[in-house]
């Protein structure tokens, strides 16, 4: 992640974690990610955890982020904290049995980097989740607008397609195994609660990419 968009989180953690207070997209966020019924072992880690909002409401508990300061309200949320960088993460291999990466592969300079550090921690088995705004929707096009100011958090984004960040997981080795969306209204319109979706929609405003490790398997003998 690049260090100038962990400056930004850094010094306005407490303006960011705010966001969250009694906003309704919130909770529609929280129930794409929800909305699965498969199976996503433990122990669990949030990359890019921030203040740990959907961390705590997740019951994940290990957030590493490259900023300080949104980790020490993480750690006021229960979250075992690490500071540390994505493209290098401090945890053993085979350590972990599901990864979420929620809004933070926007900010992934070397995606395919951080995606085979991933797949040594994680577990035989194990899950990674991709929450994000896909590029081609109204929202991802109003978010990457926004970006072009210097006080927004998105500054630094570089918001994906759908197809785009499914090609990323696929050479990374992860096959995408389910998929759900919300916030299907443009954000022009007054939030109003909805049931997620099944499948990858690019006119969403959120997506979730359940995907996991894809297992070589020996070839066939052909003789």
């Amino acid at each position: 992640m690049k260090r100038e968009a962990l400056r930004s989180f850094d010094q306005r953690a407490a303006q960011y974690d705010a966001w969250y207070d009694n906003n309704p997209a919130f909770a529609m966020e929280l129930a794409a990610l929800r909305a699965s019924t498969m199976v996503l072992p433990r122990p669990r880690l949030e990359i890019g955890v921030g203040s740990g909002r959907f961390a705590r409401a997740l019951q994940v508990e290990f957030g590493l982020d490259g900023a300080f300061s949104p980790l020490l309200i993480a750690a006021r949320r229960h979250i075992m904290s690490v500071n540390g960088m994505a493209e290098q993460l401090p945890f053993r291999s085979r350590a972990i049995g599901t990864i979420y990466l929620l809004f933070t592969f926007c900010f992934l300079a070397e995606p395919g980097l951080v995606l085979r550090e991933c797949s040594r921690i994680l577990l035989p088995g194990g899950r990674l989740l991709i929450g994000m705004i896909p590029a081609g929707s109204a929202w991802g096009k109003r978010a990457a607008e926004r970006a072009r100011h210097k006080d927004s958090f998105y500054h630094h984004a570089r918001f994906r397609s759908i197809a785009e960040t499914v090609h990323l997981l696929e050479t990374g080795g992860f096959g995408v195994q389910e998929s759900w969306s919300t916030l299907l209204r443009p954000p022009d319109h007054d939030i109003v609660p909805e049931e997620p979706v099944p499948g990858a929609l690019e006119d969403a405003g959120f997506c979730v990419l359940f995907s996991g490790r894809e297992e070589k398997r020996p070839c066939a003998d052909r003789t």
